[in-house]
């Protein structure tokens, strides 16, 4: 598709240069006719060195003849200035367009290309410019044209000292590269965002407000730069804090299972969280990581921090603030421990494995219960992982995912929302998790655990026989042929349901 234009360039620099060619063949043959013509009607001939000399003695209106014989000879030298130049333009473009624009319009620096073409074209064209003037006007000394100048070249020196200043200071950048085409630059109290062009005047940024921020040269040379090179993992620090009850290690290792399937956070290295000081009121953290994307770090950073909080949330972790600012509000009236128990309790009331259980059996697991809330995009259980309890979603939904063998990857094979639940082999037999399970929204679920069930089987071992029934009819589910092709076989010498409850909550049965 850019074969066309390129030849069609090519073959209008040929024709350009063809016709002054031609028109500098034919201009002495246009100068010889004219000066026969006006020898033989005003007597007036031109010499070699370009002065007129008269051929006959008696010519009439030989002023007029003489004044004529002038202008035709400065009118050929002009036009012969002119035609030569025209000749050294096409001549020069038409190597650059060789040169730049085909051979090197694959190159990666293509600024640097263009810089040097306009300062080796200007310096073409002023020599060349002279050594034909020299040529027409051999007797014209252009050392005191030069000298005479002086005071014009300072004024117009001091009119193009900012022109002048952005062309050299492009040159220096260009010649130093701290940053290409495609980079994240940030410049102090300018702005930060990605270089869109660099040319001999300044350089082009786009910001991250879909701003053009224009700089030139002479003052960007005078700044301090940032640069995020294109195509490398840069690394960025998002801080927070919590109080000084909170253990370390504890934040640690929640904050690090919170953000490690964060998109645009590299995987290797690994994000780092640390200690970064203490502060008045608690301690303040560090996490540095590395993006994929530098260009996305405003709305990676939102989403390590969404992460955080929900996290916190749920670990009953808190952010420190001053503790001498007194906050003054209206609370909002909040549950009960009673109503929250009663809530939960209503809600386990809808799960088919627990319909068998009497109200004070519900009440007893409701509360032992945990009430979590889940960030969109967050994974509730992975695939493999051991586990012990069983979730129902209150609101929100959930994906359930299974990963590929053959390609490692996750797939989504199914959706559940209020009132569904899930890992209830875990629970109850203590199998790792068979699927991964992600929040496709903010979702609240109600974790029961192990030690939740164990004192109601203690005290009431008959309900194992309806659990066992329960799970027995959710088995065909579990097991479907798009389960077992992607994550393996279940055993076919499994034990009885039954018994594999008994043994895993240490009660009497078969070991």
């Amino acid at each position: 598709m850019t074969e066309i234009p390129i030849r069609k360039r090519l073959l209008l620099f040929l024709v350009l240069i063809a016709a002054t060619s031609l028109l500098l063949f034919i201009l002495p043959l246009i100068e010889s006719a004219l000066w026969n013509y006006i020898g033989d009607s005003y007597g007036v001939s031109l010499n070699p060195d370009g002065t007129l000399a008269r051929t006959q003695d008696a010519i009439p209106a030989e002023l007029f003849g003489l004044t004529f014989a002038s202008l035709v000879a400065s009118l050929f030298k002009v036009l012969r200035i002119v035609f030569w130049m025209t000749m050294v333009i096409l001549a020069v473009r038409l190597l650059w367009f060789v040169i730049f624009t085909t051979a090197l319009r694959a190159a990666a620096q293509s600024e640097i290309a263009s810089l040097v073409k306009t300062v080796l074209s200007i310096i073409v064209y002023i020599v060349s410019f002279f050594v034909i003037f020299q040529t027409q006007y051999p007797n014209v000394p252009l050392a005191p044209l030069f000298t005479g100048s002086t005071i014009i070249g300072i004024v117009v020196g001091l009119a193009l000292q900012d022109t002048l200043g952005n062309l050299f200071a492009g040159i220096a950048l260009q010649a130093d590269q701290p940053f290409q085409v495609g980079d994240i630059v940030s410049i102090s109290n300018r702005g930060m965002g990605t270089v869109e062009s660099v040319t001999w005047r300044g350089v082009k940024i786009r910001t991250f407000q879909n701003r053009l921020l224009v700089i030139s040269n002479s003052v960007l040379g005078k700044e301090t730069i940032e640069v995020a090179p294109r195509d490398n993992l840069n690394a960025r620090v998002v801080t927070f804090n919590t109080l000084y009850s909170d253990f370390p290690v504890k934040t640690i290792n929640v904050v690090r299972s919170a953000i490690g399937d964060i998109d645009n956070v590299a995987r290797r290295p690994r994000p780092i969280v640390r200690i970064g000081g203490f502060g008045e009121s608690g301690i303040d953290w560090e996490i540095k990581y590395w993006c994929e994307d530098f260009k996305r770090h405003p709305e990676t950073d939102a989403a390590i921090r969404q992460r955080i909080w929900y996290a916190f949330n749920r670990e009953g972790i808190n952010f420190a603030f001053p503790t001498r600012t007194v906050h003054i509000e209206r609370q909002r009236s909040q549950p009960t421990s009673a109503e929250t128990t009663d809530a939960v309790a209503e809600n386990l009331r809808s799960v088919d494995l627990f319909s068998s259980l009497s109200e004070k059996e519900i009440g007893r697991i409701a509360a032992k219960a945990n009430v979590s809330v889940y960030a969109p995009g967050e994974s509730i259980v992975v695939q493999g992982d051991d586990g012990d309890s069983m979730f129902l979603i209150s609101s929100g939904s959930v994906s359930i995912q299974l990963k590929d063998v053959r390609s490692d990857r996750l797939n989504k094979i199914g959706a559940l929302g209020p009132g569904d639940f899930f890992g209830e082999m875990s629970l109850l037999t203590g199998e790792a998790r068979s699927a991964s399970v992600v929040a496709e929204e903010e979702t609240e679920v109600i974790e029961v655990d192990k030690e939740a069930l164990r004192p109601v089987f203690q005290s009431n071992p008959e309900i194992l026989v309806s659990i066992s029934d329960a799970i027995e009819e959710r088995k065909p589910m579990l097991e479907q042929p798009l389960h077992e092709s992607m994550y393996g076989q279940r055993k076919a010498d499994r034990k009885p349901i039954i018994n594999a409850l008994k043994r895993f909550f240490g009660l009497d049965g078969e070991k």
